[in-house]
């Protein structure tokens, strides 16, 4: 057989091979030809082929060189173990508790603020207006207070302490919120014959909601600010602006103490910053939940005194955007007093968060220390800062921040974000062109072929992405359609197998398949993985882009994992490491190492928070798609450079087949079996609130048309009654046809939650009439015509603390004028709610008198006018024999917030 060497020159195999043909013209040699052709083809393929090590002409090296199947699912775990081994433990770390032994250092001593807790836990529920928060409390801070008199540096400090009564009313939601004799306890320390007139204010509240010891809320915070208290005015540490320290005792009920503070008080005007401490849990470290506004100073404090930093722009917006169902004492200050401040809030286990369960048996020491720590050095910091001469001047605008892991805090102005973040957008679109290039020129393509495969792998990573966001929402979707919602309620675990895996699959599965299919022996897989990742970054720069046009300073979020590609990628570029097949994963995968622990540290940290929530945000909308997507969010930003990899290793649709084995037996014990009931005993109980209603229904004519009692469930959850083992609820009804008839469902709604609430609020009638435990009366003092279109009508109420008004006017009928805020009369809540006056009082528990000037072009004032009703909350009494039945009927989980309450509707 003829033979040829790979060395031949090829005219000289082509003419002999051509001379032979011509001899012997065989059907034979005409066979062998056509073979040579392709074995000569060949050969001259991989002569040329020896010197270039190019990836894009090693397909088969690059299979030899993939890792065992095996390891793939070890790439994962790699980084969840990172997760639990780093993130988690820094995430709950706290400093060593100071104890009695420490005093002489002159640094906050958690164990003498510990027992100071423990004296005023243990006084019980402080409801404004109750004896245990007018006397008790006040009194138990007072006592404080005169011991720190008593060891004052005279020499150094001047100390005043001042209580004061306040009354006023302002517009919240869909209420005027209206306050009468709430205290408020002021403690100003100032140097020794100082002369500033601008004063640092520091606030929190002693009073509770109803039925809970608030040790955490906001018990916590007062003992922390009567030791920081304690330690500044007992060191000679100079300081040049005085501080005033806000006890204030009205702010539960819609922050009335600090309204009242901010607009009446004498030191207020003097009030140029506040650092305001509150509670949205028990225990564990202090968030930064608010800054400013418009003042980014105030974070350049924080970051150089804050000790134990916990931060994040993102906490700010979401909180501002209305999701999380609460407020602090920092709204009243800056919107009433312009005061700019930080408002720091404990936000760990909100499982106890105004339930009974808010004992100092589940807080730390260390969390103590940790609070106590980060106070006393920024109230010092603060109370020296030459801002505060001119607060004004150094309003620049708004300031991004975020800690990381703990460690560190870093900050920069809104205007440097909106450019490191556009530069960072740029230039990764840049470094992404340059190593589109690159690919062409290594694989001997044109960069049109390279873009063309780019833009299909980026078509393929769009859907990736919308996967890895959108799957986990589904299944809270179909979980909440099923009944189940709130799963991982008890069990946060499940949180990984319902939501982060499906997640990782939406994010692995399209690239993977696309990864198996694909033919293309030009451009090789290696350099396809970095067509992904590239895509990837694009997808993260325009978000970037997209995102900081809208003005959203947590823009930040994209730009960190995008940050550390940019490098890895130009340092790949910068070596043969780019051009070397899978060399470039190993900068990849350790530049990756940062983004991740702090994505994972940030929306571990929101799942914390928000998982508590959902138990106490209602039962209109379904919390759980809230959770899926902060849990899809972190995964995409934590593995979305990371999961692409997993193509590196042979099989990786072993990874995908156990993702999805992990999700379907995290359904199953969602769904099967104990572990996915949402609620436990004690540590994660069900919040039922409901009133033991008595209405009555009055005619023009002074007649009772209806006179009905029964239990008014407004639910806080999504599962309702379906997790009620125990009492009988049958003939449970909704409200919603009483809604659509009468004025505020002719129920007595308590405040603006149950009025949000309302149309998923149900009613369970009994036979037997709910007596109240004392009476509420309204009278009618005068009827006035004041002119032929106009009457008016004075009236005195009195009743327990807590008490309602709804004032609805018939049609051609309006209400002029009245003795309540005008504001509030301009602007009336959106129908069908009416006018809701919510009422509190403190110490002072005088009756009510107030005015309304109703007007009707027809001028007859002889038919029904307008409808008046009053609800009269008795807050802390007990029930009758038959509603303690019910109240004790309830499962051990069940954390009940029911009182007797009366509901008087007149017409005149």
């Amino acid at each position: 057989m003829l033979k040829i060497s790979d060395k031949m020159n090829a005219e000289a195999v082509l003419s002999k091979l051509s001379k032979l043909w011509d001899q012997l013209n065989c059907r034979r040699l005409d066979e062998m030809l056509r073979a040579i052709r392709i074995r000569f083809d060949s050969c001259q393929n991989k002569i040329s082929d020896e010197p270039d090590e190019a990836p894009g002409n090693a397909a088969k090296n690059e299979v030899k060189a993939q890792v065992p199947w095996y390891y793939a699912s070890g790439f994962l775990l790699f980084w969840v173990l990172l997760f639990f081994a780093v993130v988690q433990p820094f995430f709950y770390r706290l400093p060593t508790a100071m104890t009695m032994e420490d005093v002489k250092k002159n640094v906050f001593i958690a164990e003498r603020a510990y027992k100071n807790l423990y004296t005023l836990s243990n006084i019980g529920t402080k409801l404004t207006g109750s004896k245990e928060n007018e006397v008790e409390a006040v009194n138990f801070i007072l006592n404080e207070l005169a011991k720190i008199e008593e060891v004052l540096l005279e020499d150094y400090f001047d100390m005043e302490v001042d209580v004061s009564q306040a009354s006023g009313s302002f517009p919240y939601s869909t209420m005027l919120s209206m306050y009468q004799g709430v205290q408020n306890i002021a403690v100003k320390l100032a140097p020794k014959n100082g002369t500033s007139e601008t004063y640092l204010l520091v606030n929190s509240h002693f009073d509770s909601k109803p039925f809970t010891p608030s040790a955490g809320d906001a018990g916590f915070m007062v003992v922390t600010m009567l030791e920081v208290l304690r330690v500044i005015a007992t060191t000679n540490q100079p300081f040049e602006h005085p501080i005033v320290f806000l006890f204030n005792g009205a702010e539960e009920g819609m922050m009335q103490a600090s309204h009242g503070f901010v607009t009446q008080h004498k030191w207020a005007p003097y009030c140029k910053a506040v650092v305001n401490l509150d509670a949205g849990g028990s225990g564990g470290r202090e968030v930064l939940l608010q800054s400013g506004p418009n003042h980014p100073w105030l974070v350049n404090y924080y970051n150089k005194y804050i000790k134990h930093p916990f931060a994040t722009t993102m906490a700010e917006e979401i909180f501002q955007s209305g999701i999380i169902p609460s407020d602090t004492d920092f709204r009243q200050f800056n919107l009433y007093g312009s005061i700019p401040g930080l408002d720091m809030v404990q936000c760990i286990n909100g499982f106890v968060y105004h339930t009974k369960y808010d004992l100092i048996d589940v807080i730390p020491r260390e969390s103590l220390q940790n609070t106590g720590d980060n106070v006393l050095s920024l109230v010092r910091g603060l109370a020296n800062a030459t801002e505060l001469r001119d607060t004004q001047a150094h309003k620049t605008g708004h300031a991004v921040f975020f800690d990381f892991l703990g460690l560190c805090f870093i900050h920069y102005s809104e205007t440097t974000g909106i450019i490191l973040n556009c530069s960072v957008a740029v230039a990764t679109l840049i470094l992404v062109f340059v190593s589109i290039w690159r690919i062409a020129d290594v694989s001997h393509v044109s960069i049109a072929h390279v873009v063309l495969w780019g833009l299909l792998v980026l078509t393929i990573q769009v859907i990736s992405f919308v996967l890895g966001l959108a799957l986990p929402i589904v299944v809270a979707y179909v979980f909440d359609k099923l009944g189940l919602s709130l799963t991982y309620y008890s069990s946060p675990l499940l949180v990984i197998g319902l939501y982060v895996c499906p997640s990782l699959i939406g994010l692995s599965s399209p690239i993977t398949i696309y990864y198996i299919f694909q033919r293309n022996d030009k451009i090789s897989t290696s350099y396809h993985l970095q067509l992904a990742l590239h895509a990837q970054a694009i997808i993260l720069a325009l978000l970037v882009f997209g995102l900081t046009l809208f003005g959203l300073r947590s823009t930040y979020i994209f730009l960190i994992p995008l940050i550390f590609y940019v490098i890895s990628l130009a340092f790949n570029l910068l070596t043969t490491l780019h051009d070397r097949g899978y060399a470039w994963t190993g900068l990849l995968k350790a530049g990756q190492i940062i983004p991740f622990l702090y994505s994972s540290y940030i929306f571990y940290m929101f799942v914390v928070v928000l998982v508590p929530i959902s138990g106490r945000a209602g039962s209109s909308a379904n919390r759980d798609t809230h959770i899926a997507f902060l849990a899809a969010a972190g995964t995409v930003l934590s593995f979305g450079f990371l999961v692409p990899l997993i193509n590196t290793f042979r099989r990786p649709s072993f990874v995908v087949y156990s993702l999805l084995a992990i999700t379907v037996v995290a359904m199953y014990l969602a769904s099967c079996t104990h572990i996915g009931f949402p609620f436990r005993p004690k540590t994660n109980g069900q919040r039922v609130a409901y009133l033991e209603v008595r209405n009555k229904f009055y005619e023009y004519d002074g007649t009772l048309s209806k006179d009905e009692s029964g239990y008014l469930f407004s639910f806080q959850d999504r599962r309702e009654v379906e997790t009620f083992s125990g009492p009988n609820l049958t003939g449970l009804v909704s409200i919603k046809s009483n809604c659509e008839t009468h004025m505020m469902c002719g129920m007595p709604l308590y405040d603006y939650r149950y009025a949000q609430n309302r149309l998923q609020s149900k009613w369970l009638p009994r036979s037997e009439p709910i007596e109240p435990p004392a009476s509420s009366k309204l009278e009618l003092l005068n009827k006035t015509v004041l002119n032929e279109t106009t009457v008016r009508f004075e009236f005195n109420l009195t009743g327990p603390s807590h008490m309602s008004l709804f004032i609805q006017p018939y049609e051609d009928v309006k209400i002029n004028n009245w003795s309540f805020l005008r504001s509030y009369l301009d602007n009336p809540p959106a129908a069908p709610l009416s006018y809701h006056i919510y009422f509190t009082y403190g110490i002072d528990s005088s009756p009510l008198n107030f005015v309304l000037e109703i007007s009707t072009e027809s001028g007859d004032f002889d038919f029904p006018l307008f409808q008046l009703g009053v609800s009269a909350h008795y807050i802390g009494n007990y029930g009758d024999a038959e509603s303690e039945k019910l109240a004790s009927s309830f499962p051990s989980y069940a954390i009940l917030a029911e009182w007797p309450a009366l509901y008087q509707r007149y017409i005149f």
